[in-house]
């Protein structure tokens, strides 16, 4: 009977041990995950036999020892796992981030190129505008009256050549190239129908009878309210006049 007992007491001292070691591993992967550094193997080892003692525990409630070990490794792995989401999400993030700012600066950059194209048009019609306005009035005899055709030919003279068809889209619609076509009701005059009509006189004072003058003034003032002939027509069309 003595022997049997020491023999038992073995067996479970031995079972005690491999419990005791199995929470020793499943510590040192907590301790890993944590950021905590390993225990070496001597360590391991003394711990191992510190644990002997669990021999002495009823055998029920050894069943708690394993039910801990399991326990540990589960949490491990959560804070692993946890951890290797995070990493991914924080690095999608940065991905994300750094996508977007590329796209805003490529936008603004194209923004930019756009606005400095117009702007260099917009100074390119205003030096042509000038140039063709200090021209004297000996370019174009006068006459005692002109053709549509001669009308035209004149304007395609002083309005630069990008310009013109937008410069014509709204002659046609304020007076259908009528020098002389006066608006019943505001008093408005000329190939553009300036209002009051008065006001062409700043670019000659033959401006009733001469529509060189009237283009003149016509151009200029495109050119000032809005950047160019062509802006000029882009309001004509949205509003119905300019």
């Amino acid at each position: 009977m003595l022997e049997g007992n020491r023999v038992s007491r073995i067996s479970v001292r031995g079972f005690a041990v491999a419990s005791a070691t199995a929470v020793t591993a499943v510590g040192s992967v907590v301790g890993v995950a944590s950021g905590s550094v390993a225990q070496n193997n001597n360590d391991a080892e003394a711990t191992a036999a510190d644990t002997t003692l669990l021999a002495d525990i009823p055998a029920g409630q050894q069943a708690q020892v394993q039910s801990a070990s399991l326990t540990q490794q589960a949490d491990a792995q959560a804070i692993a796992a946890d951890a290797s989401a995070k990493k991914g999400a924080e690095e999608a993030a940065r991905k994300a981030a750094a996508d977007t700012a590329v796209a805003k600066k490529a936008a603004a950059e194209k923004a930019a190129e756009a606005a400095k194209e117009a702007a260099k048009q917009r100074a390119e019609t205003k030096a042509a505008a000038s140039r063709s306005g200090d021209s004297s009035d000996a370019s174009f005899p006068v006459q005692s009256s002109y053709t549509v055709a001669q009308v035209q030919a004149i304007a395609r003279q002083i309005v630069p050549s990008g310009q013109f068809q937008c410069f014509s889209n709204i002659v046609d619609h304020e007076s259908t190239w009528n020098y002389q076509a006066v608006n019943a009701s505001s008093g408005a005059y000329g190939l553009v129908q300036a209002l009051p009509a008065g006001k062409m006189a700043s670019a000659g004072a033959d401006w009733r009878t001469n529509p060189a003058t009237q283009i003149k003034w016509g151009l200029n003032y495109m050119n000032e309210r809005y950047g160019s002939p062509c802006d000029a027509w882009t309001f004509w069309q949205a509003n119905g006049n300019y």
